[in-house]
């Protein structure tokens, strides 16, 4: 079945109790209707996933403070990106959205929340190729790009693949023609001004960018070392920047991996998720990654992970030279 649900940033409680909103939700879905629906499966909150964090989520990426992979689930990723909105907006930092968290998230947002979205000829046509097992098979081919178009169209709207499936579940991406509509979060690609400082925060697992002024203008959830490959420690500066770049295996300075250097070809699903900002030191940077979903939950060989949109996004707002990078 396919109901219409309303996601319109003017009128939807952001509260995460669920029984804290559900007595006005029908008076605001009503009131939302006359800005934007869309069609959705009327299972895609029958689980955990719930409309209260999409929508949070969906805000907090266009604010800048990305939870991640925007899945309508609940987590540390999500919390966290809350708590940094909060303190960048001078709000009690507690990583819960509150009256005022909430009136802040939509504050100059417009538009809907989910939006459609017309397949074109290259999201259909790719090409996708399977991604080998192992770097010594990944190093014999041309490019790692995407697996598929699911996969690819997760990334360029920021979702996880299991949210993109649920709200099409009648499209076949393998099969879909140029101009099929789908569902997709209403996403913004707009660009940071220019980013003077970056804080490494190795404890919240989270990267934060500042402007010239000192003012935090965006937020991330990072993989940063681990006790194995700690991170870097002090300052440093971004020495240089890859925005398609390939990835080097050198067992000399590596202790896992094998012994036979490697050249990985670039694209999305290389290692550092082709996008790489060299921090000056041997190996060390802050990249993109081939699994976004598991940014701030597994650990590096000492880099610093961000999911491939929000490297590149941080990657557009840093000057090579100038940008300065402290790890805290």
């Amino acid at each position: 079945m396919i109901k219409i649900l309303s996601l319109s940033t003017a009128a939807l409680a952001l509260s995460i109790t669920p029984a804290a909103s559900q007595t006005n939700d029908a008076k605001q879905g009503k009131a939302a209707e006359a800005s934007f629906s869309v069609s959705i499966p009327d299972t895609l909150f029958a689980g955990e996933r719930t409309r209260e964090m999409l929508v949070t989520q969906i805000l907090l990426d266009a604010a800048g403070h990305s939870p991640g992979v925007i899945d309508g689930y609940g987590g540390g990723n999500t919390s966290r990106a809350i708590a940094a909105f909060e303190l960048a907006n001078g709000l009690n930092s507690d990583g819960k959205i509150d009256a005022k968290t909430s009136a802040a998230l939509r504050k100059g947002s417009e538009g809907g929340l989910l939006r459609h979205y017309a397949l074109s000829e290259a999201d259909v046509a790719g090409p996708y190729k399977t991604v080998p097992g192992g770097m010594a098979a990944q190093a014999k081919q041309d490019r790692l790009g995407y697996a598929s178009a699911v996969e690819a169209l997760a990334e360029k709207f920021h979702m996880a693949q299991g949210l993109l499936e649920a709200l099409n579940p009648e499209v076949d991406f393998a099969t879909a023609k140029a101009g099929t509509q789908i569902t997709v979060a209403a996403v913004r690609n707009s660009q940071l001004p220019a980013v003077a400082r970056i804080e490494v925060d190795k404890a919240k697992s989270e990267v934060r960018a500042y402007d010239g002024d000192g003012k935090m203008v965006a937020s991330y959830p990072a993989t940063v070392g681990s006790n194995d490959f700690p991170s870097p420690s002090g300052k440093m500066k971004v020495a240089a920047i890859a925005a398609d770049a390939n990835y080097t295996f050198d067992p000399t300075d590596q202790e896992w991996g094998g012994d036979t250097a490697l050249t990985l070809p670039p694209g999305p699903n290389n290692p550092v998720g082709g996008v790489w900002i060299d921090l000056g030191k041997d190996g060390y940077g802050i990249h993109g990654s081939p699994d976004p979903k598991l940014i701030g939950k597994t650990a590096s060989h000492g880099c610093v992970r961000l999911t491939n949109w929000d490297a590149r996004k941080l990657m557009g707002a840093v000057k090579a030279g100038e940008a300065e990078v402290v790890f805290v």
